[in-house]
């Protein structure tokens, strides 16, 4: 059967998950748009995290179906997953840091050399990687590892990118560069769902938002509504735009 055209790239229906003794995700219902940018935002503890390691399959659904494409991944190992067309660059980063910058996107490419046009286009949106191709991934900045580490995530061509709190610990200036960055990925029409604390930064990247509490979604809209509801942002999230300028 042919997928309509507004069927959204990912669909999570009822989504349970445990880890250990610990029911975490409480029962997820949410969409994430094709070739758009969602905001996935919540408290501290709210199920961000176990969300997205979920949808990867790091962590397995108790019940509740994820949906990619069309297709039913629940059960799915993480690799078939990520073959499927998934990225995950996790809030750890998780690069190699005694590899040059080089050696760990070569890693990341598992279906041969990266193409000259597509490495062109990833030092476009990080300069700091090309300056520092032949060196140890661990002499790198804070910002500039996190940058490589998104730079793995689409060393080759992928349907769905899921990244966890990419700006979490930058300096004010690492911080808009990863915000162009991401400018550039939605407009080159990538689909990313998004984890992030810094409500500035999402206000200004998401075209749609999740926002979890308690393991469960509690609201889901678009940005720009929330960005122009501070009622809606103080008790969602307990803050406003305006403390986070």
């Amino acid at each position: 059967m042919a997928k309509g055209i507004d069927e959204p790239l990912l669909r999570l229906e009822g989504v349970h998950t445990h880890i250990g003794p610990y029911h975490i995700l409480h029962g997820v219902y949410c969409e994430v748009p094709n070739g758009e940018l969602t905001m996935l935002l919540g408290r501290n503890g709210a199920g961000k995290t176990t969300m997205l390691r979920t949808i990867m399959g790091l962590w397995r659904a108790s019940s509740g179906s994820i949906h990619f494409d069309g297709r039913d991944i629940t059960a799915l190992p993480s690799p078939d997953i990520a073959r499927s067309g998934i990225a995950y660059v996790p809030e750890a980063m998780a690069i190699f840091s005694d590899l040059t910058v080089r050696e760990n996107i070569v890693l990341a490419a598992r279906n041969g050399p990266v193409h000259s046009s597509r490495l062109d286009w990833m030092f476009g949106l990080f300069p700091a990687l090309k300056r520092f191709w032949n060196l140890p991934a661990g002499h790198l900045s804070g910002g500039q590892k996190q940058m490589l580490a998104i730079a793995r995530a689409i060393a080759e061509p992928r349907r769905l990118l899921l990244v966890d709190e990419p700006t979490k610990g930058l300096a004010p200036v690492m911080i808009h560069s990863m915000i162009e960055a991401f400018r550039a990925l939605k407009a080159a029409g990538e689909t990313i769902l998004l984890v992030e604390q810094n409500f500035h930064a999402a206000s200004q990247l998401g075209d749609n938002v999740i926002v979890m509490d308690d393991g469960l979604i509690v609201h889901s809209g678009a940005m720009s509504d929330l960005v122009a509801d501070k009622a809606l942002q103080q008790r969602l999230l307990g803050l406003s735009l305006d403390s986070h300028q």
